[in-house]
């Protein structure tokens, strides 16, 4: 199929109208995990076909909402985003707390990308992974290519260049026209690529994802279901992977509650 493909429209249709709540000064989008997939699918080739700016999309979490308020070159980055979605519980339960428009549900990042896999190779949305160690990049795109038939992968590239590499690296991207780029590199630096380079990068979209590709691949597990239910995954995390995320979480956690708090009336 050519790369001006016919864009097939198999998917249920998305919430009429995008609305966002402010949680800890941060603007997060209120769709649902499965309403951000369909939109994605959907607009992201559409978008890509008709050489519109890519739509930008980052994600917010605890680290997020203590970042916005303390690093203003991340606050910058992060005001450019077209949409932010809830990839915390926490940020889920404080707008049920404190809004009168509560965020759907947790669109977490991974469960963003494993669920869409199916639609998009219904839909022949392609995906170029840009992120993560070498091996665990590789080994991203062979588990998810094998078990989803029909997926096909504009490219990919692991998470580590230079400045001098970076047009190239854009080249490289601009000649797999891909619909969608997944920006794996971990907060802030991958905000800053986005922005940065947005208008020079011809995809449908660009999602930030962290350290998706290690979820995926199981270099990084997840927690049990009822922690992430209960808002607990950072505890999980913590625990699983101290030496890199204790700190993280020591210092963020309380800052992003209080900032909630702060917030609380919008």
């Amino acid at each position: 199929m050519s790369a001006e493909r016919a864009i097939p429209q198999p998917f249920p249709s998305v919430e009429p109208q995008d609305k966002s709540v402010l949680v800890g000064g941060v603007p997060v989008s209120t769709l649902s995990l499965d309403a951000l997939i369909t939109k994605m699918v959907r607009e992201a080739p559409l978008r890509r076909m008709q050489k519109e700016a890519p739509l930008l999309v980052f994600d917010c979490n605890g680290q997020g909402l203590s970042m916005n308020a303390l690093d203003p070159n991340f606050r910058a980055d992060l005001a450019q985003a077209d949409l932010i979605h809830a990839d915390g519980q926490i940020i889920v339960m404080a707008s049920r707390w404190f809004s009168k428009t509560p965020i759907a549900d947790r669109s977490s990042t991974t469960d963003m990308f494993i669920d869409s896999l199916p639609q998009a190779a219904a839909g022949d949305v392609r995906y170029y992974l840009l992120g993560g160690e070498e091996k665990v990049n590789a080994e991203c795109a062979r588990r998810i290519t094998d078990a989803t038939p029909g997926l096909k992968l504009a490219g990919r590239r692991n998470g580590f260049w230079s400045a001098e590499e970076e047009d190239a690296l854009i080249e490289e991207i601009n000649a797999a026209a891909p619909d969608v780029l997944w920006v794996g590199t971990g907060k802030p630096r991958e905000q800053a690529f986005c922005v940065r380079n947005r208008h020079r990068i011809k995809a449908g979209w660009i999602v930030t994802c962290g350290g998706l590709f290690n979820y995926v691949t199981g270099d990084y597990p997840r927690a049990p279901m009822w922690m992430q239910n209960a808002g607990l995954e950072w505890l999980h995390r913590m625990v699983t992977r101290p030496r890199q995320l204790a700190w993280r979480y020591i210092t963020t956690n309380p800052h992003a509650l209080w900032l909630i708090w702060k917030h609380r009336h919008g």
